[in-house]
């Protein structure tokens, strides 16, 4: 945890940093408001403790700027002329706590580990935000053999810390996958962390995992906490592994070894907690033997394997998702739901689904904003480009 202490007097300042390095935390300090202000518009803190009557700019107008900044870091106001005016005033414009000069060790204590449950309700608040319109409705859908294997295997898997890797062509389901064996883990109330590997650029991508420190590259203004870290107590994602860089490859193994991380620019070790699941639709064994990813690395990854197979394999699945999606997709339009006839069914299984689940999906919601309330078959020759 990362601690910024504002006051103007040195003694505060040392007795708190004692305490707080006692308990492990990355302690900064600033001596005025001014000053105070200027770290936390360039750094990014877990928690602030902040002197109310200080010189140049005051306790309270620190807490109002910084709420300003959208600065989302948990501020607690301290003060020698504490009254329960004060404390109110500070507590109704936004400060998470207010301690009274003498500081009290428990009082500390009690308000460290708050901040610290609070910080991860919000980092997981913001995952549930980023993925409950993604994953609305989307339980695994299918009653054909090879899909209930999966829901099989998931329940068995779940409970568990075992690393997955989830194979399997683009489109097919993976990260369906991975959120179900997370949301029936015993961290299913801790955050689920995606990033996908092929999508962010190979410069970035360990900043982007680790973290970064401030001035550890051009960009890098501030300190940042890469997704492990976020990912603490909870399930992290790796999605399309197979397009990751080898030097990222090199930290991810040290990651799973040892549970920890460095961040960019830094050479300081950060203890992380994270069940990792990886995915990918490319054969990592032929990458393996093409120098193109660590043999190392894949058989941790692969403590437990998972193949999700294409549309193709699993034709029969294709009246259900129909139907599936087509109420999904009518309730989140707001219009009366839509059907089939048995033909148009019967069109859809004759398509080559190249592009698995996703393209079903996209020409059911193509139907349903083009054709009547109900699809027929010549609907979906002609919508679909199956007559192509």
């Amino acid at each position: 945890m990362k601690v910024l202490i504002i006051d103007d007097e040195k003694a505060i300042r040392r007795a708190l940093r004692e305490i707080l390095e006692f308990e492990e935390c990355n302690v900064e300090e600033a001596e005025n408001g001014k000053e105070g202000l200027e770290l936390i518009q360039k750094n990014e803190y877990d928690l602030i403790f902040c002197d109310i009557k200080m010189p140049v700019i005051d306790g309270l107008d620190v807490l109002s700027r910084t709420i300003k900044l959208n600065v989302e870091t948990p501020i607690i106001m301290i003060s020698g002329h504490g009254n329960i005016e004060t404390a109110v005033q500070a507590i109704k414009d936004g400060a998470f706590d207010f301690i009274e000069k003498p500081l009290d060790l428990n009082r500390i204590l009690v308000t460290l580990r708050n901040a610290t449950d609070r910080n991860k309700l919000v980092e997981e608040t913001k995952s549930l935000k980023t993925v409950v319109k993604k994953f609305k409705g989307s339980s695994i859908v299918g009653e054909t053999d090879a899909i209930l294997k999966i829901k099989e295997m998931i329940e068995k898997v779940a409970p568990s810390d075992a690393r997955v890797l989830v194979t399997g062509g683009n489109g097919s389901g993976k990260e369906l996958v991975a959120r179900s064996l997370h949301d029936n883990s015993n961290r299913r109330k801790m955050p689920f962390i995606e990033v996908n590997c092929a999508a962010i650029p190979a410069e970035l991508i360990e900043s982007e995992l680790f973290g970064h420190v401030k001035g550890a590259f051009t960009s890098a203004v501030k300190d940042k906490k890469g997704k492990f870290q976020l990912a603490s107590g909870g399930t992290l994602f790796l999605d399309e592994i197979g397009d990751m860089s080898a030097s990222a490859q090199a930290k991810v193994l040290r990651a799973l070894q040892e549970n920890v991380i460095q961040r960019v620019g830094s050479e300081k070790d950060i203890k992380v907690d994270c069940r990792v699941i990886a995915a990918t639709n490319k054969d990592l064994r032929k990458e393996i033997e093409n120098g193109k990813f660590r043999e190392d690395l894949y058989h941790r990854l692969a403590v437990i394997l998972i193949h999700v197979p294409s549309l193709n394999d699993r034709i029969d699945d294709v009246p259900i998702l129909a139907n599936h999606f087509i109420k999904l997709i009518c309730s989140d339009q707001g219009i009366p739901t839509k059907s089939f006839d048995d033909k148009a069914i019967e069109a859809l299984k004759k398509i080559n689904w190249t592009g698995n689940i996703r393209e079903l999906r996209n020409i059911i919601e193509r139907l349903v904003i083009l054709c009547g309330p109900v699809i027929s078959k010549e609907d979906v020759e002609l919508y679909s480009n199956s007559n192509k």
